[in-house]
């Protein structure tokens, strides 16, 4: 809809234009909506949606566009001192190619335009699945396998629970991820004000920096529209008696239970936008000992300033305790729900992060951008292992926005980690400095893509240097070249109306992280010891893919195919090792238990190879409403190093196999709405981990004792007694999980729900010593206005 409001004042010479962008259909504001005059770009909305802008007289060619949406054009007469008022409403676009992402080259594109593989996650399905963290619905996502806490892209990343990621993760292009260990804690990322999640599968070391070598996660919170909502999310769950009577330890007391409730609220007071949010969760656990009981809560507040136009400040924050007992090791497999020894690791953690930041967009100079951040953790536990660590990250940003679809994007970043933990890590300090250059450009249907960063991390005295040089004939060692750059390059090509193929290449680096340098501990006898030796990661990732976007009646969406191919130099792993300096022949077995362990090593080059395949669709069939995403991924990880030492440390003999790799992936959830009710299936299926380390089969000492003697049967001498038993009754090609849920809408405003995870209460272990939950049943209240 348009109004127009013309008014002659003969005094003035230019042409005065005021434009308000909303959506039609829910007549929220729009930021971000870019004019054109006569095909040049002049104006972009402010945060309100607003435009102002004054031109020359003459008959005017106007544009408006905005991603996800259809371009409204206008063609207008302006007469000198004319003063224009216009609203304009912007219509959905038809296709789910028109989705609007960030994180593939930090500037607002559609989907289609990427030259990089991506998934994106609406905040329905973690609604839909009463998730109480995202990592199980990352789990849901193709070609991600979440083990334990720890993601891993296209097999990218084996298990070393804790101590560093290859997957970066974000909140609204901050990185979220502890100073000591740069690993993930789940429960920690503010679930219930989600906007999207947005997934970059590959390498993004040139955008994101160190943890990027795999992937990212990013979550994009929600700020506040003209409306005020409030929501309110609770639940309780069931844990149903495993299949297996002999893991059902609560033979003498009722089943374990769970319960929760997540809140968020987001209003506009003025000019201020303020977003409240927070979660309780109590969870017995269905491990023995294996609880959870955290409190959280977070606030966006945004002021948007009106007479400095484009200008906003604000500060988000997020604090969260949690205390609990982490369970690590199983006894047996026949009482894989207890812990070793029947003891567990009390823990009381806090953790905080205070993020003021300022913003200010210009229709001439760009948008510019400085985000701070301090995250602050305090784990204790009962093991005497505390620590304390401070992370102060700030991140300046500026980008452009050329005539003939050309963005420009700079950055510095600088990043402060102080870790304290005597008696874990020791006392550390790392600092990281780095500037990256994205550079954007469309031809016509050809988007082309451009990233370089250049890296340099220091911890104590350990710092990154760069690779060997060469320049004419004169060649240059590592020390001339003291940081780490990495490039991207990227092509996407619009072959036909909905069919769009890419290719990219992307460089990775990832700066090992305090914990896995540094870490002495034991955790129910097995041992980590540190590595201060341990070097740096390198590697690039590369594909090639296409996306074709259908539609059958109502329904519409995109298939997506890629080849990928990713190798890793001095990638780091861990290995198990013995650690005695002299032979006691009096306490050998001790010592050799004692002393042995597994430890952070890198081990040369590795490939990883492999295709990923997925659809995603929604849409009306007949009456329903239908919504799927669903994906294959085949990965062919390997060891190119002809070590017989790696290669006699797995639990195949004589492969090249790399350990901890789930090769196949599948994942499916499929959504069907019909007037009030809705439906929905998740199945996933996760092939068997093949190679694993051996001491986790065999004893700890196993090359000084006789095969099938007591001795050697002991389980004083097995890390996981039982695990060879186990795997070996579960040898098939691996494991199928579902889940089923329903929901009835009784209200605008009021939602029941129940969910039953893992329907046909499968056991399953999602890394070795760690079976996962049996059948679970959950009921679940929504409430929205």
């Amino acid at each position: 809809m348009i109004i127009c409001i013309s008014n002659q004042l003969v005094s003035q010479q230019n042409v005065h234009l005021s434009f308000s962008c909303t959506d039609k259909k829910t007549n929220e504001t729009m930021p971000g909506v870019i004019l054109k005059v006569n095909d040049t770009v002049k104006a972009v909305s402010d945060i309100n949606g607003n435009i102002v802008y004054s031109s020359s007289a003459g008959e005017k060619n106007i544009k408006f566009s905005a991603l996800g949406y259809k371009d409204t054009k206008l063609r207008i007469i302006l007469r000198e001192g004319d003063t224009v008022r216009q609203i304009i409403k912007f219509e959905t676009a038809n296709t789910i190619l028109n989705e609007v992402v960030v994180s593939a080259g930090k500037f607002d594109q559609k989907l289609s335009d990427v030259t990089v593989s991506m998934e994106i996650l609406k905040p329905a399905l973690i609604e839909n699945k009463s998730a109480v963290a995202l990592d199980q619905i990352i789990n849901q996502v193709p070609g991600i396998n979440v083990a334990d806490g720890q993601a891993s892209i296209r097999a990218g990343s084996g298990f070393s629970y804790g101590a560093g990621s290859r997957v970066l993760m974000l909140v609204d292009d901050m990185p979220m991820i502890s100073a000591d260990a740069n690993d993930i804690k789940w429960n920690y990322l503010p679930i219930e004000n989600i906007a999207q999640v947005e997934v970059i599968k590959g390498a993004a070391s040139a955008l994101y920096g160190s943890s990027a070598l795999n992937g990212v996660i990013n979550v994009r919170t929600a700020y506040a529209k003209d409306k005020p909502v409030t929501s309110i999310q609770t639940y309780y769950g069931y844990y149903a008696d495993p299949k297996r009577a002999s893991l059902k330890w609560w033979n003498n007391r009722s089943n374990p239970t769970y319960k929760g409730t997540y809140f968020m609220h987001a209003e506009k007071l003025g000019n201020l936008d303020l977003v409240l949010g927070g979660n309780l969760y109590d969870d017995e656990g269905f491990r023995y000992l294996g609880t959870e009981r955290r409190g959280r809560a977070t606030a966006n507040l945004r002021y948007n300033f009106k007479k400095i136009r484009g200008l906003s400040v604000g500060v988000n924050g997020n604090y969260m305790k949690v205390e609990g007992g982490l369970f690590f090791l199983w006894h047996n497999d026949s009482l894989a729900y207890m812990p070793r020894d029947s003891s567990i690791q009390g823990y009381n953690n806090t953790r905080f992060n205070i993020d003021p930041f300022i913003v200010y967009n210009h229709d001439k100079f760009g948008r510019h951008s400085l985000r701070t951040r301090y995250f602050g953790t305090i784990n204790t536990n009962d093991k005497n292992q505390e620590s304390t660590a401070d992370l102060f990250y700030g991140e300046y940003q500026g980008q452009k926005r050329f005539k003939k679809d050309f963005t420009v994007t700079i950055g510095l970043v600088h990043m402060v980690q102080q870790v304290y933990a005597d008696s874990l890590y020791g006392r550390h300090v790392g600092k990281n400095w780095a500037g990256y250059l994205q550079l954007d450009k469309k031809f016509g249907k050809l988007t082309t893509s451009f990233g370089i960063r250049c890296e340099y991390f220091k911890v104590d005295s350990e710092k990154t240097v760069g690779p060997d040089i060469k320049i004419g004939s004169t060649k240059l060692n590592k020390q001339a070249l003291p940081f780490e750059p990495v490039v991207r390059v990227g092509l996407n090509y619009q072959l036909l109306d909905y069919t769009f193929i890419r290719a990219s290449y992307g460089q990775g680096y990832r700066f090992p992280s305090i914990a896995e340098k540094y870490i002495k501990t034991s955790v129910n006898g097995l041992n980590i010891w540190p590595n201060k030796d341990l070097q740096p990661e390198r590697g690039y990732s590369a594909e090639v893919g296409i996306k074709q976007g259908f539609k059958i009646g109502g329904f519409q969406g995109f298939a997506d195919a890629a080849y990928f191919y990713t190798e890793y130099n001095n990638m780091m792993d861990f290995i198990f090792k013995y650690f005695y300096k002299s032979f006691d022949p009096f306490g050998w077995t001790t010592q050799l238990r004692d002393s042995s362990g597994f430890q952070s090593v890198n081990i040369s080059k590795t490939r990883i190879t492999g295709i990923d395949v997925s659809v995603n669709g929604v849409g009306n069939i007949g009456p329903v409403n239908v919504t799927v995403m669903a994906g294959y991924t085949y990965a062919k990880p390997i060891n190119l190093s002809d070590s017989a030492f790696l290669d006699s440390t797995g639990t195949l003999l004589n492969t090249n196999k790399l350990k901890y790799r789930n090769p196949e992936l599948f994942k499916a959830d499929v959504q069907l709405d019909y007037k009030k009710f809705s439906v929905g299936w998740s199945s996933r299926f996760v092939s068997r981990m093949e190679n694993i380390d051996k001491r986790f089969e065999v004893p700890v000492i196993f090359e000084y004792l006789v095969p099938n003697t007591p001795l050697y049967n002991n389980p004083a001498f097995y890390i996981l007694p039982g695990l060879k038993k186990y795997r070996d009754g579960q040898r098939g090609t691996g494991d199928w999980v579902s889940d089923f849920r329903i929901s009835y809408q009784a209200s605008v405003h009021l939602k029941f729900s129940f969910v039953v995870n893992n329907v046909f209460n499968y056991e399953y272990m999602s890394r070795p010593g760690f079976v996962d939950a049996p059948r679970t049943l959950i009921g679940q209240v929504n409430i929205k206005f």
